[in-house]
């Protein structure tokens, strides 16, 4: 008998975002396995949706997945962990790739750097106790991808030169990535500990370098840390943004290489809060566009599934 022949795509997965704010503390379940948080909390995060109006996370995903999809010429799928469009469920989108025959998909998150806190929990949402029904090429971290670099860079080198215009100078770089809780770096279960802070300082420092900037003119921070859970990884964006200006700085421009969209960490956390925070203490502060439907995005995606797709097919 003649196999099947394979029928291949790619899944992009996120960690997904409420339509609005009243869904945040059904969204919050989600994020937590349902383990409850104090309402001062909850109340805080849809009061943080609400200023920015709407986080794009699903829509801007969505725009990436069409376009990698064009890339490509392969279907490619979009699954949340924490919203819709879910991965898993009836309705989730591992059981459309069944229905639609995939035998074989290259899963890249959508969090370049490696956590357990991101793509380990991805990784088990997507294949649960009993594995995919599809063979699963699954990314582990593609946080030194060359064009996902290049990328970064680009719209660095945009705001760097918008900011000079306006400034009279250029400002000097803050890359940042989201805060995890410090237990994360340690070792668990017979597993070494997390690479992720390792991986985010990596990928500021190659951003850096292909943007040409010197030593002494970027620094790096953990943003967006939690509000329980014990203490989570610093330095906090704002003891560095007083350490600027205790050098003699008035302004800083501000790149998040942890993430490749607009959403509530962006908008609100750098947009209004740290904008404002830089303010009260007499700092201008910028920020760098967020890759979004960047062409060489699309680009750092193709080439990441491309060169999994090189490799042998995995077993089930």
């Amino acid at each position: 008998m003649t196999p099947a022949k394979e029928k291949v795509a790619v899944l992009l997965l996120a960690h997904g975002s409420p339509d609005k704010p009243e869904d945040v503390p059904e969204f919050l379940q989600a994020v937590t396995s349902g383990r409850p948080l104090p309402e001062a909390a909850v109340q805080e995060i849809a009061h943080r949706y609400g200023l920015i109006g709407a986080s794009p996370l699903t829509r801007l995903t969505l725009r990436q997945g069409e376009l990698l999809s064009q890339e490509l010429g392969l279907p490619v799928y979009v699954g949340m962990r924490n919203w819709k469009p879910w991965i898993n469920g009836e309705a989730g989108v591992r059981a459309q790739m069944q229905r639609d025959g995939i035998t074989r998909a290259v899963v890249i998150c959508l969090a370049p750097q490696n956590s357990r806190t991101s793509v380990g929990l991805y990784r088990k949402a997507l294949l649960g106790e009993s594995g995919a029904p599809f063979a699963v090429d699954f990314i582990e971290s593609w946080h030194d991808e060359p064009q996902l670099i290049a990328a970064f860079a680009e719209r660095l080198s945009a705001a760097l030169a918008k900011a000079k215009s306006d400034h009279g100078a250029a400002p000097p770089v803050l890359f940042t990535a989201h805060s995890v809780p410090e237990r994360t770096l340690l070792p668990q279960g017979g597993l070494a500990g997390d690479p992720y802070a390792d991986q985010a300082k990596h990928t500021a420092e190659l951003v850096a370098r292909a943007a040409g900037l010197m030593d002494g003119t970027w620094w790096f921070a953990f943003q967006s840390q939690g509000m329980s859970g014990g203490p989570w990884l610093g330095p906090t964006v704002e003891d560095t943004i007083l350490g600027l200006k205790e050098l003699g700085n008035d302004a800083v421009l501000m790149q998040p290489i942890g993430f490749v969209c607009d959403h509530v960490e962006v908008l609100y956390d750098i947009d209004i809060a740290f904008r404002q925070f830089a303010k009260q203490h007499g700092m201008e502060l910028w920020r760098a566009d967020s890759l979004n439907d960047s062409p060489r995005f699309i680009r750092a995606l193709a080439e990441v599934a491309k060169t999994k797709l090189s490799q042998p097919v995995p077993a089930k």
